[in-house]
C-alpha cells in the first residue's frame, strides 16, 4: 500500500499542475485577445487612411477646371460642356 505522505504529494502535484495550466491558459488567451484587438485597430486605421486618400484623389479630379493646373485638360471641359448643352 501507498503511504499517506505519497498520496498527499501526488495530489498536491496534480492540483498544482491543474492550477498552473488554468493560469497559463488565461495568460495566453489574454495575449491572443490583445493581439487580435491591435490587429483590428491597425486594419481600421489603414482603411481610414486609404479612404481619405481616395477622397482626396476624387476631390482633386473634380477640381480639374483650374486652367493653371498642369493636369488641366481643355478637351475634357469642352466635351462636358458640349454634352450639357
Amino acid at each position: 500500500m501507498v503511504s499517506a505522505t505519497v498520496n498527499v504529494v501526488r495530489y498536491t502535484a496534480l492540483f498544482t499542475g491543474v492550477l498552473y495550466g488554468f493560469y497559463h491558459h488565461r495568460t495566453l488567451q489574454a495575449q491572443h485577445d490583445q493581439h487580435k484587438a491591435e490587429h483590428a485597430l491597425h486594419t481600421r486605421e489603414r482603411l481610414i487612411t486609404e479612404a481619405k486618400e481616395a477622397w482626396k484623389r476624387q476631390k482633386e479630379s473634380k477640381n480639374s477646371n483650374d486652367t493653371e493646373d498642369p493636369r488641366f485638360d481643355l478637351e475634357k471641359v469642352l466635351l462636358s460642356l458640349d454634352k450639357a448643352s
